[in-house]
């Protein structure tokens, strides 16, 4: 039966984290995290979610761009399949006037990114399966099909891409398997954020160690003898077996980087992310090669195109994907299909309201379909606002516990965006601290 999507909803969504400096790091000391939150809806009454995530203020501007892409689906035919899927990426992206406004980068390609998660979200559940499963189930080819090669063929051809899936596909199903009953490695940043004092990050560690986590992460960057000191704490915490990344949010020049990384190396981080600005890639490189410490970055990148550059230049040991920030599914395919030929492990970035919720997803789909491979690979977790939505990412023992429920994960509870609704919602009141503007 033929389904069209007749309602486009955009909504202001924001949650008062400044007021515990959750999510606090050296270039955003007080975010509030917040969702541009869209849902599309058709004739038959199936909902599609999707959102992009910002920290507070600008989320009115990320809605707006949302809402600009209203008449791509009002009236069109509900995607249902991989074909309907790549159509609606390539028209989102591909609109010359809209397309001016980055090109492929910034509000507007994030604001196709939440049309495009939107849409798998309902032809997934169309389905009856989670978006992974819905992915690992399509062949090599229709999962080629969904991605943009423009400007990938000196890195990446449409048939060395074929390759690596037609490579992968004998074992789906034994992989899947193991996602279904073991789950996917997971680390946690929720003891790590820089507002935090230093009774609360030991008690944070040790109990993310408890609840048996194999990494954490602490946010650095902003006084090096401040680091030090959290450090030296962290890794008494947690022993010398458990990994600390470290994450400086681009803070540093590329000589302070190294010099600060150099500094920290013998607390044994096992790697340091974003320490420049994430367009450097030049910069990402020669930190890399100035200092024992590997180099993680991608929550930040805005293209598949940026990522390629990176992989070229060997700047980065880690690909650090965000569900929410290139334009969505298929652009995230392309980045993965990169890493896979480059041999570099996806870590995905999930420090945000309902990233966790969606980036599993991706990165299980990339172990049952593409890389194949769990080694070196981890995802992370923050243990912030799952309440908020019906479909919960589930954590337990430090794993990923594999998606069951049809779509995304992406569907917040009603109460939930009437209670943080912006600028009118009850959390938001007038007098209220923590507003965002």
């Amino acid at each position: 039966m033929s389904e069209t999507v007749t309602g486009f909803e955009v909504q202001d969504i924001r949650f008062p984290t400044s007021r515990q400096l959750d999510g606090s790091d050296a270039m955003n000391p007080d975010p509030d995290y917040s969702a541009a939150y869209l849902v599309i809806r058709t004739d038959t009454g199936a909902e599609g979610h999707g959102f992009c995530f910002t920290i507070g203020r600008g989320n009115e501007v990320m809605a707006a761009a949302i809402d600009a892409l209203r008449p791509y689906l009002i009236g069109r035919k509900a995607p249902r399949d991989a074909g309907d899927l790549a159509a609606l990426h390539r028209e989102l992206t591909h609109d010359s006037q809209l397309r001016w406004l980055g090109p492929e980068k910034g509000v507007m390609h994030m604001a196709a990114g939440a049309v495009v998660n939107a849409a798998w979200d309902l032809a997934a559940k169309r389905a009856g399966l989670p978006v992974w499963e819905f992915l690992a189930a399509m062949s090599p080819e229709e999962l080629v099909g969904l991605v943009d090669f423009r400007y990938l063929g000196d890195a990446l051809t449409h048939d060395e891409a074929l390759g690596i899936l037609r490579a992968a596909a004998p074992g789906r199903r034994e992989r899947a398997e193991v996602l279904k009953s073991a789950g996917y490695p997971a680390y946690t940043t929720s003891a790590g954020w820089l507002g935090y004092d230093d009774a609360k990050l030991v008690r944070l560690a040790k109990q993310a160690v408890a609840d048996g986590f194999g990494q954490i992460k602490l946010k650095v960057g902003q006084d090096l003898g401040d680091d030090l000191r959290r450090m030296r704490l962290a890794r008494e915490a947690v022993g010398p077996s458990v990994r600390i990344a470290v994450d400086a949010n681009q803070r540093w020049e590329v000589a302070e980087a190294v010099r600060w990384m150099t500094a920290l190396a013998p607390f044994d981080p096992y790697w340091i992310e974003e320490p420049t600005s994430p367009d450097d890639i030049l910069g990402h490189a020669a930190v890399r090669a100035g200092q024992p410490v590997k180099v993680a970055t991608g929550e930040h990148i805005a293209n598949r195109v940026v990522f390629k550059q990176l992989l070229q230049a060997g700047a980065v040991d880690f690909v650090q994907i965000d569900a929410a920030r290139v334009a969505g599914v298929n652009e995230n395919l392309a980045v993965l299909l990169l890493a896979a030929k480059f041999r570099v492990p996806v870590c995905p970035h999930a420090g945000g309201v309902g990233l966790c919720e969606l980036v599993q997803h991706l990165a299980m789909f990339d172990y049952v379909a593409v890389s194949g491979s769990l080694e070196g690979r981890v995802i992370e977790y923050v243990d912030h606002l799952h309440e908020h939505f019906t479909h919960p990412a589930i954590v337990r023992s430090g794993r990923y516990q594999a998606p069951t429920a049809p779509g995304f994960s992406a569907r917040m509870h009603p109460e939930s965006i009437a209670a943080h609704r912006y600028p009118d919602g009850p959390v938001w009141r007038p007098g209220t601290p923590g507003r965002t503007s």
